[in-house]
């Protein structure tokens, strides 16, 4: 018998039992792939000798993380790679705009808004220390810095085209931020989205957006290396479709969407419980391609080559349209499009001389429309030649995502839409959101807070609940 069972080796997953393992418990992972770690891993998906990230490559909420800062990682493996500038955003005319780590080198890059972007983001990065754990927990409970918190807040709660369009007075700015927003999967029209493009702003300053050496599947290898040295057992190849093909344990954490977590527990769920659960909503899904090529990409501006992410997609126009496209059940035209090229810094990525690219756009949830053509002319746009130089391609539409990571259901790589309402209150309205009604289950995965991206805290904070529960 297990202190505990956790069902799925995500890195939501993997956290859960790792600080459950940390507490001195007994814990099995039980994962249904053959190999562990959901969205974090890595494979040669174009050409032998290519490592490409299946799904996540840029890691700036990992190094922000509390929980991941608080295990010796570097300990099992880990190694980050970062970048000279952690985004590059080019506009037309070869020109771009670039956020370097330092608020005020970025600043004098956007000419008459040099000063605004000052006043907005060094005192952000100034309060970032009070910042960075109440960002990441629920945000139903007092915070420990509610003077930093409100004025964060004030700003976050607007729509990201608004704050944009009030701060900034010329191009640049506005579509440097537009860029980060656009990360929220939601219509830069709509409320909150403000809120992601300024926290991953204030990452960009505070802690940089790195990647791991050798491709995301060393964050899952460092991670399983950890559990096992903490006693923690890992099963893969086993998948789970109900709770009661679980060994005998105290405490049950599903790594999983709350429509999975309704097919493994059914009618142990109580019925308001379910019918809450159901409502939960997931965003638009993703259209992701990875690129084998001869060399590296030939941006237009050269500055784009110290960048490890790219955001292709020009003006904050042109980005809020192809952001409100997929709500609208559209495919952007111009799409919006979230580049890496983690190989300029990285050379385990590649062959001696060849490169690696990775990108992806939003589309509508499950969509099958092939966005190769529309994606591949936004980048050649800004980097003419790009074509010539792929050597051998990738695509993984909605459902292919959906194929690597049952998690990701019709694309979306969010853990469930951004909105609102679920941002308050995710996956349910609830003090403890981790806890079901049911004794000893927790849901662990990005469906709670604080939501997408791969920091852990989502598993971390369910074990914890789960813990002190258990007593």
């Amino acid at each position: 018998m297990y202190d505990a069972v956790v069902v799925g080796a995500g890195p939501n997953g993997l956290a859960a039992a790792i600080e459950i393992a940390r507490a001195g418990r007994s814990v099995l992972v039980r994962e249904g792939a053959a190999i562990p770690g959901g969205s974090v891993r890595s494979a040669e998906l174009t050409l032998p000798g290519f490592v490409h990230d299946l799904c996540s490559a840029v890691y700036p909420m990992s190094v922000a993380s509390p929980f991941f800062h608080s295990l010796p990682l570097a300990d099992h493996g880990l190694t980050w790679i970062e970048p000279p500038a952690p985004v590059a955003h080019p506009l037309e005319g070869g020109e771009a705009v670039l956020q370097e780590r330092s608020v005020a080198v970025t600043a004098e890059g956007l000419g008459r808004d040099r000063e605004a972007y000052r006043d907005l983001l060094q005192p952000l990065v100034e309060d970032w220390p009070l910042l960075q754990e109440a960002l990441l927990r629920p945000i139903l409970r007092w915070p420990r810095h509610p003077l930093a918190l409100g004025r964060f807040g004030l700003l976050a709660l607007r729509s990201a085209r608004g704050l944009a369009q009030a701060a900034f007075r010329e191009e640049r700015a506005r579509a440097l931020f537009a860029g980060h927003a656009a990360h929220s999967i939601l219509p830069l029209e709509a409320a909150i989205s403000a809120s992601f493009g300024l926290v991953l702003a204030l990452t960009g300053h505070a802690v940089g957006w790195p990647a791991p050496r050798g491709g995301a599947q060393e964050i899952t290898r460092a991670l399983t290396s950890l559990l096992r040295s903490l006693g923690g057992d890992l099963e893969t190849g086993a998948p789970v479709r109900s709770l009661d093909e679980l060994p005998a344990s105290r405490l049950v954490l599903c790594d999983v969407t709350p429509a999975g977590l309704l097919r493994l527990a059914g009618d142990r769920l109580p019925a308001s419980y379910r019918r809450a659960l159901a409502r939960f909503r997931h965003g638009p899904g993703a259209f992701k391609m990875d690129w084998a090529l001869a060399e590296p990409i030939p941006w237009r501006s050269p500055a784009c080559l110290r960048a490890g992410t790219v955001h292709v997609g020009g003006t904050l126009a042109e980005i809020a349209a192809s952001e409100r496209a997929p709500w609208r059940g559209q495919h952007a035209e111009r799409p919006f499009v979230l580049l890496a090229q983690p190989s300029l810094f990285d050379p385990m990525r590649a062959p001696d001389g060849k490169h690696t690219a990775w990108a992806y756009c939003h589309v509508p949830n499950g969509s099958t429309f092939d966005m190769t053509d529309r994606i591949e002319s936004q980048v050649e746009r800004f980097a003419p030649g790009f074509r010539e130089r792929i050597l051998a391609r990738s695509v993984l539409p909605p459902a292919g995502l959906e194929r690597t990571n049952p998690n990701l259901v019709g694309g979306d790589v969010g853990g469930g839409a951004n909105t609102f309402r679920q941002v308050l209150a995710r996956p349910v309205f609830k003090r403890v959101p981790y806890a079901t009604p049911v004794r000893g289950l927790y849901l662990c995965s990005a469906s709670t807070p604080p939501g997408g991206g791969v920091h852990g805290m989502c598993g971390y904070l369910a074990a914890q609940a789960a813990l002190e529960a258990d007593g």
